[in-house]
Formats: structure tokens, C-alpha cells, sequence
């Protein structure tokens, strides 16, 4: 069952009732003092000179929980750390049993109740999974987060709701084997989406994508059992702001065996499922568009296979031609998803598009340079446009450290027999496998995005949780709907 956002203007007597307050707060505001006892006053003041950032008052019958706001240097710090205390609280209430809580901002800023709020639901999301014994296939107890008047319009609260509905749309799709989510079904998950929340999706099938010549997503199908997938996505509302549309393209490798350069196992192959989550988030963003009806144009392109060793497998040394029409020397078959994306890069010229971002999990070097904590950018749009994305980035926690595409990098993938090669050195993969995508990101501004290391996470880690993140679905979002005129 989905976790519910709803606004009312009153907590009703006896409920579990959640109090934000300002950072060193010492007694209870009025707003949250209510009924309670002189004894039960004391106690939550002692707890607050103690510099407790979570009090939790028991009424047996009902809860009390206080949350104070923790001084951090800036605002999109402050703002994470109630996410973050919004994952903290869920444990409370998860023990408690409780079903609904009532949010109550008394705090400085402003949009705390829908932080709070939204650190709560994130960490509550739960894979439906596959599990057939009944408590694991038990619903989880809390249902409704109400906000309590004036902490938060209605309408963000509605926004709030669309948006984190794509974001558990992303995590399901990444969650899902290969078993469950092939690329057909990729594509049909995806168009069904899009008819829940009001985008197009047109699927192109086998015949097509060899019509338009992908040899790049040919190549790695060649040893699937199973055909590909090209999906496009369109939310295109009535009085969308923008001339010419942005244009999100995003990995869909549904399994990556590495092909005939056989992944390595344990801890490299075994999670490639998660290999599709670029595909996933570019669906999950035109979910929350499509659903909130942002006034923006905006295509999403999803090339789909899985990376298989078997049948007539492409081969280290072959030379396949792209949709470009340049030639890719294949150094290595587990190189393979700059392969998917450089055809879909090459297609969306045909848009005219103001942007383009691809997302990736596509180097193992990302995830060496920077961990799970941030996401390796690239490109070629200009400083104010990554300077933009990179705001967005630290204001929904999903951060990004630009790395630099020289010249002297293009050296990387050069080939003695093709235009370039599909492998670079063993030194700087992400910037050689970004510099690689810049060969057919012609004609228009461009971002690349390898969300290798934040993308799929092997262990709980606050309310991004364990499994498939949906990182990059808050991310485009923030930034798309920055441009929107005021």
C-alpha cells in the first residue's frame, strides 16, 4: 500500500503528533506545549537542554515526537539533515506500530514539514518482492503523513507526492531480476506508467531499430535470446514553456553479464540488474512530470537488452558501425553501455532539443573515484547550465563533481582500425567513457551523468535505503522545474 501525503487543518485529540522545532529550542513553544502534563513539559525541556535532536514522549495511547532542527552551515544542508531525521523518526514510529502522524512545522524554515516528510517516505518504500510467507508479505503500518495547517500548502504536499512516486517507479524497476524485467517488459512497465501518469511512450521494435541502423544496441543484443528495445517517452502539455524540448536518455541494460569479457563474480556481476537505472530514472522523471503536469517539454529515450555471452555474441576486435555512421572498434564487450547510449545520443539530434542528459551506471571508475555518495558530470553545455544542475544536485542531496573532458583525453579511445574504440586506459575510465559519448552528442548541449556509485546500494544507508535508489529522478526534477518562469 502506498504511503499517503494528505493536509489538514487540525491534529485530532489523541493522535501521534510530530513537533519541528528551531535549533536550540530549550521549552516548548506554546504550539507544542497542547495539553500536555507539567511533567511531561519537563521532561521534553531537560531532553532539549541535553541537546536531543529526536524526544519521543509515550502515551501508551498515542506518541509525541519533537524534532530539532540541526545547525548546519547552509540551507541545503539543514534541509538534508531532516530527511535524514525523518529516517531516524520512521524507526520510532515502525516500532510503535503507528498508522498516521500529524506534522507540526514551529520551526524557521519554512518547507521543513515537507523535508521531514519527505525523508520519512523515502525510507519508508518497500520492495514488493517475491517473498510468499505472510509476514513478509504483510503490509507496512504507517499509511498517512498529514501536515498540520499552515506548515504546507496542499499543493506541495500533492507536488511532493507525484514527485516520490516516480522516485519508488525508479526503485521498483531497478529492484526487479532479469527473470522479471526483460527489455520487452522494461518498455511495456514503462508505457504502462506513462498511462497512469499521462506521458506517451511509442516502443520500437527489432525490425525498427535495425531500420534506423543502432548498431551499437545491436552489437550487445547479439548474444541476448531475447530482442531489444527503443522507448521514447513524450510529456508534451498543452502551454509547455520551453520551444524545443530537453531530451533525457538513460542506460537500459537490464543484466550485464559483461558478455564474452565475462564479468568477474562475486560483487560485479551478481547485482547487474541494477544496470538499467539510468533507463529507470529517465521513466521515473516523466512520471513525476507527467503527474504533477509541469508545463515542460520534455523526451525521454530508453535503449534496452541485456549483455549476454551466447549465440552469435559480439567479439573483442569486432568493428560495428553506430547510428551515427561512425565505426567503434569493440576492445570490450563489457563496455557496452556507451554503446546503447551513443545511438541514442546520435537519435536525439532529430529533436532539436535545447538539452540533452544521459544517465549511466556505466564505469566502475565513478564508483572508485567517488563512492556511493555522488555522481561523476560531464559535458559539453555551459558552465551556468552544469552550475545549475550541480544547485539542483545539493538541493535534494544527490551531488555531482564535475570532472574535466580535454582534449588530450580523446587519445584514450582512439583504434588503429575504427574512428575510436569502445575502451579507454586503464587510468580515468569515467572521463574516457564520457569523452567516447562526445563523439555522437553533436548539435546540441550536453550532460553526462554515471550514476554507478549512488545508483544501487548494497547496504541500508538512511532513507536512500538498500537496493535501487531512483537516484537522479529527484535530481532532473529539481532541475527541470528551476526552469520554469516565475
Amino acid at each position: 500500500m502506498p504511503l499517503a501525503l494528505a493536509h489538514v487543518a487540525a491534529a485530532p485529540a489523541q493522535s501521534t503528533q510530530v513537533f519541528i522545532l528551531s535549533n536550540g529550542t530549550t521549552t516548548l513553544p506554546t504550539g507544542a506545549a497542547g495539553d500536555l502534563s507539567a511533567e511531561a513539559q519537563a521532561y521534553v525541556a531537560t531532553a532539549l537542554a541535553d541537546d536531543q535532536k529526536l524526544v519521543h514522549l509515550n502515551h501508551f495511547s498515542h506518541q509525541h515526537y519533537f524534532v530539532v532542527l540541526a545547525k548546519k552551515p547552509t540551507p541545503e544542508q539543514v534541509a538534508e539533515a531532516l530527511r535524514r531525521s525523518g529516517h531516524a523518526l520512521h524507526g520510532q514510529l515502525k516500532k510503535e506500530k503507528t498508522a498516521e502522524i500529524f506534522i507540526h512545522n514551529l520551526s524557521e524554515t519554512p518547507d521543513a514539514a515537507l523535508l521531514l516528510a519527505e525523508g520519512l517516505a523515502l525510507t519508508a518504500y518497500q520492495f514488493e518482492g517475491y517473498k510468499t510467507d505472510e509476514k513478509s508479505r504483510k503490509p507496512a503500518t504507517l499509511t498517512t503523513i498529514s501536515v498540520v495547517g499552515d506548515a504546507a500548502t496542499p499543493a506541495s504536499l500533492t507536488e511532493l507526492d507525484g514527485l516520490l512516486q516516480g522516485v519508488t517507479l525508479a526503485r521498483n524497476l531497478v529492484n526487479a531480476p532479469l527473470n522479471k524485467l526483460n527489455a520487452i517488459q522494461l518498455a511495456e512497465s514503462i508505457a504502462t506508467a506513462g498511462d497512469e501518469a499521462g506521458y506517451t511512450t511509442d516502443i520500437l521494435d527489432l525490425p525498427k531499430i535495425e531500420a534506423l541502423r543502432m548498431g551499437g544496441l545491436l552489437a550487445v543484443n547479439l548474444g541476448s535470446p531475447e530482442p531489444p528495445t527503443f522507448s521514447i517517452l513524450e510529456w508534451k502539455p498543452e502551454g509547455a514553456q520551453n520551444a524545443k524540448p530537453y531530451v533525457l536518455v538513460g542506460k537500459g541494460v537490464v543484466f550485464d553479464t559483461g558478455g564474452l569479457s565475462l564479468k568477474p563474480t562475486p560483487n560485479s556481476m551478481d547485482m547487474m540488474k541494477c544496470d538499467m537505472a539510468g533507463g529507470a530514472a529517465v521513466a521515473g522523471t516523466l512520471y513525476a512530470l507527467a503527474k504533477n503536469n509541469v508545463p515542460l517539454h520534455v523526451i525521454g529515450l530508453v535503449p534496452a537488452t541485456d549483455n549476454r555471452p551466447g549465440g552469435l555474441a559480439y567479439a573483442p576486435g569486432d568493428v560495428i558501425t553506430m547510428h551515427s555512421g561512425l565505426t567503434v572498434e569493440v576492445k570490450n564487450t563489457d563496455a557496452e553501455g556507451r554503446l546503447l547510449l551513443a545511438d541514442a545520443l546520435s537519435f536525439a539530434k532529430k529533436y532539436d532539443p535545447e538539452l540533452v542528459i544521459d544517465l549511466a551506471t556505466l564505469t566502475g571508475a565513478a564508483v572508485r573515484a567517488l563512492g556511493t555518495e555522488a555522481t561523476a558530470v560531464m559535458g559539453t553545455a555551459d558552465t551556468a547550465t552544469l552550475a545549475e544542475l550541480s544547485a539542483a544536485g545539493h538541493r535534494v542531496h544527490e551531488r555531482l563533481v564535475e570532472f574535466p573532458l580535454w582534449d588530450e583525453y580523446a587519445d584514450h579511445i582512439k583504434s588503429d582500425i575504427a574512428d575510436l574504440s569502445n575502451l579507454g586506459k586503464g587510468e580515468a575510465g569515467q572521463i574516457s567513457a564520457a569523452k567516447f559519448l562526445e563523439r555522437f552528442a553533436k548539435g546540441y548541449p550536453w550532460i553526462h551523468l554515471d550514476i554507478a556509485g549512488p545508483a544501487f546500494l548494497t547496504a541500508p544507508e538512511s532513507y536512500r535505503g538498500k537496493g535501487g535508489t531512483g537516484m537522479g529522478v529527484r535530481l532532473l526534477y529539481a532541475f527541470l522545474t528551476n526552469k520554469l518562469s516565475k
